[in-house]
């Protein structure tokens, strides 16, 4: 019986992965957003993947500066190239845009997480 019950919970815990998350590989991101040189705080900055996978977000502190967040209390954002998206059209910001529309619905910013620890700064300009 000991053996039974011994192969059962072996071949459950094989089945379901033994708590092995699900969660694909990440790379810690963090940076600094700068428009014209400054700092750019309460920008909204977002890393989405090419393929297929969950964006990973986070806003500008007062110097400017993200860690990106792939879920709640887990930082990073997927491995490969991503479209990255910055917006000053938050609810911090009463929704009031003051980026071109290069760095947002028309973007042009793109970057590639690697393993690790990743840091991928944005100098903006307004022109």
């Amino acid at each position: 019986m000991r053996a039974c019950v011994t192969t059962v919970l072996a071949l459950l815990c094989i089945a379901v992965g033994c708590g092995r998350s699900d969660r694909p590989d990440l790379g810690t991101v963090q940076g600094t957003v700068t428009l014209d040189g400054k700092p750019l705080a309460g920008a909204l900055v977002v890393f989405t993947p090419n393929g297929p996978g969950r964006s990973a977000s986070d806003l500008t502190d007062a110097a400017g500066r993200y860690e990106l967040t792939y879920l709640r209390d887990i930082a990073g954002a997927t491995l490969g190239p991503h479209v990255v998206i910055i917006t000053t059209a938050t609810e911090e910001r009463g929704g009031r845009e003051i980026l071109p529309p290069r760095y947002h619905e028309k973007t042009e910013l793109s970057a590639t997480i690697a393993p690790g620890s990743n840091t991928i700064d944005f100098p903006l300009e307004s022109k």
